[in-house]
Order: C-alpha cells, then sequence, then structure tokens
C-alpha cells in the first residue's frame, strides 16, 4: 500500500493543479468573451475575424512568423477587436491549418517571398469587401512577416499603419513605410539593433522608446521587457504600444485594458503537466524492474547510435516529404533508435509488457488535453489531411527512437548523468550531421529546441507514466506524439515549385 503522506501529496498536488487550470481558464476565456471569432477561408487560405458585435472600426490584417499559425496571433488580435477593430488573422502558405506548401525560391526577392506577399494582399483586399472598408488597412506580423507586410505596404497604396514585431527587412527606407512600429523582445539584440537603425534613418538623434518625425514619416521602436522571440507575442507593453500606435494613427481613443494572457497560458499549461502525475498512478502496474546499464555498456550504447546515425543518414536523400528536413529527421530518427535498441537487446536489456492503457492514457492527455489547450490559447497543434502522411512517416522513425530514449533512461528511473548524457548524445548526433551537409541540412537547428521544449514538456509525462505502466508503454506513446508536434509544427514545402 501507499503510505498516507505520499497519498496526501499526490491529490494535494492534483488539487492545487486543477484550482490553478480553472483561474487560468477563466482569465484566458476572458480575453475572449464578448468577442465574435469567424473562420472562413479566402480561396485555400484560412482566416480567422475578430470582432466584438457591430463593430465598425479599421481593418487590420494580421500576419504570423515562420513555423507559426493564427493562433499565435491571438493575444494580439483580441485587444485590437475589444478596441473596436475589425482583425482578420491568417496562415501563411504552408503553415497552420493551410494546406497549399510554400513554394518558389526561398533565396529570392522574387519567389517564396513574392508569393507571401501576393497572400497577403489577396487576403487584404478580401477584408476589405467583406468588411465595406475603404480606407487604411493596418498590418501587423511578426518576424518572418514583418518583411512581407512592409513590403505589401509598399506596394500597394492604402496599406498601413504598419505594426512589426521583432522585425527585420532591407526593404525599410528612411521614406518608407511612412508610419512604421517595431516591437522588440528585450532578449533580442539583434533586432533592437535593425529597429533602432530603422528609426535613425528618420531622426539620427532619436533612441529606442522614441518616436521620429520628418514629414510624412512617423516612425517608433519599443522595447517589451522580459521577451525573447516568442514571449513578445504576449507582452502587455508591446500589445499596448500597438493598440496606442494604431489607434494614433487612425484618431480613435481606446479605453481598453489589455490583459495579460501570456502568464495565464504558461500556467494553464504547466497545471495539464502536473496534474499528469497523480493520475499517472492510476494507471495498471506494468513496470520492469532491471538495474541500470553498466557505465562501458551504456557508453557504446549512446555514442555508436550517435555516430552512425549521421554517418549513415546523411547520404541519404529521400526527398519525398514536403516539410523541411523531415525526410532527413526520419531516417535519422530511425537509425538512431534502431541501432541503439538492437544494443540494448544484446545487452539484455527487457522491453517489458506494454500496457495499452497506458499508452493510451499518454496519447489521450498529450494530444488530447495538452493538445487542445495550445491549439486553442497558443499555436496550431491539429494537422490538416495533407500532413497525416507526414506524421505516418515521422513516425517510422520517431517510434524506435523513442522507444529505445525510454528503454535506455529506464522510462526516467536511470541514473541522471545518464539521462543527460542519453539526451545529449543525440543533439551531438544531430550537430555532426549538420556539419557534413551544412546547406542542406541547416534547418535541424530550428528543430533542436523543439525537441528540447517535446523532452521538458512531454519527457515529464512519460516519465510519470513509465514508474506504472512501464518503460515501453510511454516510449510508444512518446514516439507517436513527437511526430505529430513535428508534423503540425514546420511548414510544407515544395522547394522550386509553384503552390497550387
Amino acid at each position: 500500500m501507499t503510505p498516507a503522506p505520499i497519498l496526501l501529496r499526490r491529490w494535494a498536488a492534483a488539487l492545487v493543479a486543477a484550482l490553478v487550470a480553472l483561474v487560468a481558464l477563466w482569465h484566458l476565456e476572458s480575453a475572449r468573451f464578448g468577442i465574435g471569432i469567424d473562420r472562413f477561408h479566402v480561396g485555400e487560405t484560412p482566416v480567422t475575424r475578430y470582432a466584438a458585435p457591430g463593430a465598425g472600426g479599421p481593418l487590420v490584417v494580421i500576419a504570423h512568423g515562420f513555423a507559426g499559425s493564427r493562433q499565435m496571433m491571438q493575444a494580439y488580435a483580441l485587444p485590437l477587436a475589444r478596441a473596436g477593430y475589425r482583425v482578420w488573422v491568417f496562415d501563411f502558405e504552408g503553415h497552420g491549418r493551410n494546406p497549399v506548401p510554400m513554394s518558389g525560391d526561398v533565396d529570392s526577392i522574387d519567389g517564396t517571398t513574392q508569393r507571401l506577399v501576393d497572400q497577403t494582399l489577396r487576403v487584404v483586399g478580401e477584408g476589405r469587401a467583406r468588411e465595406g472598408w475603404d480606407g487604411d488597412v493596418a498590418l501587423l506580423g511578426h518576424s518572418m512577416a514583418t518583411d512581407i507586410i512592409i513590403r505589401a505596404a509598399l506596394r500597394e497604396p492604402g496599406l498601413g499603419p504598419v505594426v512589426a514585431i521583432s522585425a527585420f527587412s532591407q526593404a525599410v527606407t528612411p521614406e518608407a513605410p511612412e508610419r512604421l512600429l517595431m516591437i522588440s523582445g528585450q532578449w533580442e539584440p539583434g533586432l533592437r539593433d535593425f529597429a533602432r537603425d530603422a528609426l535613425r534613418m528618420v531622426d539620427p538623434a532619436a533612441r529606442e522608446g522614441e518616436t521620429a518625425r520628418a514629414g510624412d514619416v512617423v516612425r517608433r521602436a519599443a522595447m517589451a521587457p522580459l521577451a525573447e522571440h516568442v514571449a513578445v507575442l504576449y507582452s502587455k507593453a508591446g500589445r499596448e504600444e500597438a493598440l496606442a500606435w494604431l489607434d494614433a494613427a487612425y484618431g480613435r481613443e481606446s479605453a481598453v485594458a489589455v490583459p495579460r494572457t501570456g502568464p495565464w497560458l504558461l500556467a494553464l499549461l504547466a497545471s495539464v503537466v502536473t496534474l499528469a502525475w497523480p493520475l499517472s498512478h492510476l494507471l495498471p502496474d506494468r513496470r520492469v524492474p532491471r538495474a541500470p546499464l553498466p557505465a562501458r555498456r551504456f557508453a557504446i550504447a549512446v555514442t555508436a547510435p550517435a555516430l552512425l546515425a549521421p554517418l549513415i543518414s546523411v547520404p541519404i536523400d529521400v526527398n519525398a516529404l514536403p516539410v523541411l528536413v523531415a525526410d532527413y529527421l526520419a531516417v535519422h530518427l530511425l537509425v538512431f533508435g534502431g541501432v541503439q535498441l538492437a544494443l540494448l537487446r544484446w545487452f539484455g536489456v527487457p522491453l517489458g509488457r506494454v500496457s495499452p492503457v497506458a499508452t493510451l492514457a499518454l496519447l489521450v492527455w498529450g494530444l488530447g488535453v495538452f493538445g487542445f489547450v495550445l491549439d486553442r490559447y497558443g499555436a496550431n497543434f491539429w494537422p490538416t489531411a495533407e500532413r497525416g502522411w507526414i506524421i505516418l512517416a515521422l513516425a517510422a522513425g520517431a517510434v524506435p527512437f523513442m522507444l529505445a530514449d525510454a528503454l535506455i533512461t529506464m522510462g526516467g528511473r536511470a541514473p541522471r548523468g545518464q539521462r543527460i548524457a542519453a539526451r545529449l548524445a543525440f543533439f551531438l548526433s544531430l550537430g555532426l550531421a549538420v556539419a557534413l551537409d551544412f546547406e542542406r541540412l541547416f534547418f535541424l537547428a530550428l528543430i533542436a529546441p523543439v525537441i528540447v521544449l517535446f523532452y521538458v514538456v512531454y519527457g515529464l509525462m512519460g516519465r510519470w507514466a513509465a514508474r506504472t505502466g512501464g518503460a515501453a508503454a510511454a516510449g510508444l506513446a512518446l514516439g507517436l506524439i513527437l511526430a505529430w508536434a513535428l508534423g503540425v509544427s514546420f511548414p510544407l514545402f515544395a522547394e522550386g515549385g509553384a503552390g497550387g
């Protein structure tokens, strides 16, 4: 029997996590309350419209950054809608739930960039028509989208003011865009430098936090405190700057309090993860007791796949999946996991019994509950039909990889040094692959942070599930979840082709 103090801690944690989740849900839903949220398509482009009932304010078109989605921009969209603006947010080609791949030449302004500018202008045109708005259309974008919306504003009259978050664009000149606000996170030094340089094009003496004017050109550079490239999207100060900038441009006054939704989203996600701990103890016991691998065998089990995976995989150029480096990653994961599983079997490590209940429970909690929260409040997490076979292809590599990871780390019960070494070996393996073919595999550097986040969030839930349901069940579920997460996160891409 489980001692009473341990049971008390479990259910106390469950109670606290549930209460925090309820409070966080109340705050997040309050930010949406009273705002009409409509979803539709402009051609193949998915659009979400945010507007208060009867709103007649200016039209604002919002665009996300690379590997982003409409959901990532709602922290800006909701307060603008509450202030009376009519806000349209859309998924770029290849992103979110847009089934059309990014296409064209990514190294040329006339390639992918031009296609995304054209897409933005199509959304703007449809927004004007549906809203009956003939005034200036405001553009707001993050990261990659800042270059797109600035070029769109330069190309078509009647576009602007512009709000560029984490901005960089070689199209900015001392004369254009005429009305430009740049918001950078405190921990984005390079982008803050760009914003300051763009500000000083108008007034060499202007500093960050000031507004520069020269004739019709009005430009401002603002800093979002304690924010990096993602947190800047939830910065209260940044969103207040955007609202004030648009109000000034349109001669409006908005008495709207911008809510702090970012911390509440983190609290809700943390609560979902925390609840997995007490709930995991309800799973049937399928643990297989065993001792950690001896140091020499462990070293072989992590070093051999780390070296062999890139050496075997890099020469293989499958080029079948329409996602950047997804083909390579699937092969790398398969070779890494396959080699490690073979070595573990050679060393006598038992697979153990796979508990269908534990596997299903982790899938439901990780994809259904955590995934629902993330998709509703943070970032797209549901795949389109076009991504289904991509997830299956990634699963062919991710499942053996995570199964081997679960076994070598004993479902999180191995010594801490072994757990760290096992994960570090994988990242060094990816680094070696990039070094062997930098031009083709550079984008693996973008995937590495996603996998780190996966280990932190899903790895913790899997560790708890493995302590009762067994390492094999957790590894199987985590492999499927990893394939899902990678399959929905990165843009569809048709190299050199014309989009459909």
